[in-house]
């Protein structure tokens, strides 16, 4: 999700909440930490230099139970972030805090924001020798040709 799309969903919403991939709500009584920007430099296994730019939002459970986080106060804070550090309509990455601290990318189902899983990947399967993964077939799939084949019955085996 793109730093424009939680700007217009937050413009109507009614409340903010965010979903873990779990299924389970992150505490109604969370704080929004940060939002800032996020600016990765790297070279990948394959010796190409990427660089990658995401808007952070930190979610953090206090236990300060009385607070509850409406949408135009998200969308504040976003503005101020807008504003003051120059941030641009980047892809936006939450972190929130379990064993670890998470990293998620961001949806929307209509009622909840998703904290969706994040997968670690090769960026450059070409040159690091990682083999494509290969289909598998049934060999009845395989096309038959030629008079070398053989079918099931045909006395061949």
């Amino acid at each position: 999700m793109k730093l424009s799309e939680i700007k217009t969903i937050l413009a109507t919403a009614g409340s903010v909440n965010f979903q873990l991939p779990d299924g389970t709500l992150v505490p109604e009584h969370f704080h929004v930490t940060e939002v800032g920007i996020i600016t990765k430099d790297f070279i990948d296994c394959g010796g190409t230099v990427r660089h990658e730019k995401v808007a952070n939002f930190q979610l953090w459970d206090a236990n300060d139970y009385e607070h509850r986080l409406k949408a135009g106060k998200l969308l504040s804070i976003i503005a101020l972030s807008e504003k003051v550090l120059g941030m641009e309509d980047l892809d936006i990455e939450v972190e929130y805090q379990a064993e670890t601290i998470g990293k998620y990318d961001l949806g929307f189902d209509g009622v909840h924001f998703q904290l969706l899983a994040k997968q670690t990947a090769c960026l450059a399967m070409d040159k690091c020798g990682v083999p494509e993964k290969k289909t598998k077939l049934n060999l009845s799939e395989l096309p038959v040709s030629g008079q070398n084949s053989c079918t099931p019955g045909g006395g061949c085996c």
